[in-house]
């Protein structure tokens, strides 16, 4: 006699038409960010060689890529400025007339309310030494001089433009310095992304490369030890407190037992960042054949929603919204 199991579950599986009725998960456009590399001096969009079709872009190219984003529909876009001289403060992040803040002009100008013009904020594109903030005499990350800086840069990205503050610099009080800040400048409305959960990852060597970095060394002292993950949810914690409006959690795929932590107890937007590393991975071996490149991005990408993401920094959102539409 043949066993007749009583519980089927492959009858919902049975058709595409079934598995998308009864998909737990989807993805929308307005649900993707796209990183954008902006590079100060630059004649022509300049290819990243370790992330296949990722480019830095001119001035001028970047007003088209806007109106692409805003176009497809997505989120928002993430800016990145990659400044032509650095320092050892990194000046260039505070000048109205450096590569981001002019970026933020343009790509605000460009996007109007077609989508959220987001701007990172954080000092390593800039410094000469690579790191997120300002060193001390013996090379050490001055914590509390470093949030000085993130005052200023934030008052000088909001009055660049910028509808959203991304704070990815992991010094100890950002969001509280950085929301005082902008404040006492007027820009009460203007909301901060915390980036409460960010860890000291091999996955963003691509990214060094999109934004020329000059790092000496590590950040292992600031950004969070891979090992750790009630440590994720005490950074959570600690952002929410001093006033972050949304959170990230960053990289994703490796992370998405403390993206699900987040996502289970944040009163607020509980974002992820799909990395480089990833990105790279992904389209490396897609070139080689090893992978089928469009589903790999799909089922990347609906993992980070699954465990709680509200929205996703993907440098595919314009080829995922494509699909998507």
């Amino acid at each position: 006699m043949t066993y007749a199991p009583s519980d089927r579950p492959r009858r919902l599986r049975a058709t595409p038409a079934m598995r998308r009725l009864v998909a737990e998960t989807r993805l929308h456009p307005a649900e993707l960010i796209l990183p954008m590399f902006v590079r100060e001096g630059a004649t022509e969009p300049v290819p990243i060689s370790s992330m296949p079709g990722v480019v830095q872009h001119t001035t001028e190219s970047l007003k088209r890529a806007v109106t692409d984003a805003a176009a497809a529909g997505i989120g928002g876009i993430m800016l990145f400025g990659v400044p032509e001289h650095k320092d050892a403060t990194g000046s260039g992040a505070t000048d109205a007339d450096g590569i981001l803040n002019v970026a933020t002009r343009i790509a605000a100008a460009e996007a109007g309310d077609a989508l959220v013009v987001q701007t990172d904020l954080c000092l390593d594109e800039f410094t000469d030494h690579g790191h997120c903030g300002v060193l001390d005499a013996n090379g050490y990350v001055d914590n509390d001089a470093t949030l000085e800086r993130y005052r200023d840069m934030g008052v000088a990205q909001a009055e660049a433009g910028s509808q959203l503050l991304g704070l990815s610099g992991m010094m100890d009080g950002q969001v509280a310095a950085v929301r005082d800040a902008l404040d006492d400048a007027g820009f009460a409305n203007t909301p901060i992304l915390g980036y409460a959960a960010k860890y000291a990852s091999a996955f963003y060597g691509p990214f060094r490369e999109a934004v020329q970095s000059s790092l000496e060394g590590d950040r292992r002292t600031y950004q969070q030890d891979p090992a750790n993950r009630r440590e994720g949810a005490r950074e959570l914690d600690l952002d929410l407190a001093e006033g972050a409006d949304i959170v990230m959690v960053k990289p994703a795929m490796s992370y998405l037992d403390v993206l699900s932590d987040a996502a289970a107890t944040s009163p607020v937007p509980v974002w992820a960042y799909q990395v480089s590393g990833e990105y790279a991975m992904i389209e490396a071996a897609a070139a080689n054949g090893w992978i089928d490149r469009r589903r790999a991005i799909e089922e990347s990408v609906i993992s980070i929603r699954r465990a709680g993401a509200d929205a996703v920094l993907t440098y595919w959102a314009l080829e995922l919204a494509e699909w998507i539409r």
